[in-house]
């Protein structure tokens, strides 16, 4: 019950704080700036007050609030490292109206959170380099190739996750399926009250964001969702499952690693534009709101197919 009472709150809080957010931004110019090879009808964003992510911040103080332990701390951390590095990232961007900070910048600092991260996982006992795939089935890995995966995977998905914040509501919509997986499967319930709170937050956000956004949560925000997704994918063992359950940001990182390596290649693309959810606006002519529901219902999908794998054959 208390938990319940402690979503409604954060769903009204985060209501309430939005539009304060969105006046304050705006008057301090801090919007977002949008690249000349997008689509002529991205340009129209031009304005819309950015870092919208650090309202998440509320979720991850209601996660330890609620369920003062931990895994929910140790959640709660990630997303504001994650989101620091993103707020940075956003902040460069609004001020120059240029990129953000160089992607080694960004690089560099992720793999250092990541790596303190995975250092106190493993000195509290949270982690094996056994790697779990179905019932009795869990070989061994050695040491240094298990954790240096694990740190290339964290990074990986938080950079696809990123990728993904691309058109008004998409992220939110997509990552809300991706939370209630962690949610059903753990057996923490520090972890389950983080995963609701997220679920409230984005649900919450997506009044705003929905097409037409008036604010956007920029790099504060899919770096702050990409890196405890990850981390809660590092948490739960299931490593195993992300490549399913993570399948639209696999997507969205894959079709701009391909478009970039094929176009140095050969001087033609594969994609309209990528990530790909440019070419099937571009390609198709689907609208935002298409792309979106499309986008959401294969990551629901792909979140409900993980749930049924991991009760069937894992747990």
């Amino acid at each position: 019950m208390a938990l319940a009472a402690s979503a409604l709150l954060l769903f009204a809080a985060t209501m309430a704080v939005i539009p304060v957010q969105r006046r304050v931004f705006k008057a301090h110019r801090l919007v977002q700036p949008i690249r000349e090879e997008l689509p002529d009808d991205q340009h129209r964003k031009y304005g819309t007050p950015l870092m919208g992510g650090l309202v998440f911040l509320l979720a991850g103080v209601m996660a330890v609030y609620v369920a003062p332990a931990n895994r929910s701390i140790l959640l709660a951390v990630t997303l504001c490292l994650f989101a620091l590095v993103g707020f940075a990232d956003d902040l460069r961007k609004a001020r120059t109206r240029r990129d953000g900070i160089s992607a080694t910048t960004k690089l560099g600092w992720q793999f250092v959170i990541v790596g303190v991260l995975l250092y106190y996982i493993l000195r509290a006992g949270w982690l094996s380099t056994q790697l779990p795939i179905i019932h009795g089935v869990a070989p061994t890995i050695p040491a240094m190739p298990f954790f240096a995966g694990v740190a290339l995977v964290m990074v990986g998905a938080t950079n696809a996750i990123n990728f993904t914040d691309g058109l008004d509501g998409l992220l939110a919509t997509v990552a809300i399926p991706s939370y209630f997986f962690f949610f059903v499967i753990t057996r923490n319930p520090d972890v389950q009250a983080f995963c609701l709170m997220m679920m409230v937050s984005l649900l919450a956000f997506l009044f705003y964001n929905r097409f037409p956004a008036s604010i956007i949560m920029g790099d504060t925000g899919s770096m702050a969702i990409g890196g405890t997704l990850a981390l809660l994918g590092v948490l739960e063992h299931v490593l195993v499952l992300l490549p399913l359950l993570f399948f639209v940001y696999l997507a969205e990182i894959l079709s701009v690693v391909i478009q970039v390596g094929y176009f140095k290649r050969t001087g033609r693309r594969v994609f309209r534009m990528s990530p790909v959810h440019y070419h099937f606006a571009l390609k198709y002519g689907w609208d935002e709101n298409r792309i979106v529901m499309v986008f959401g219902a294969v990551s629901w999908a792909c979140a409900l197919l993980c749930i049924g794998y991991y009760y069937l054959w894992m747990r």
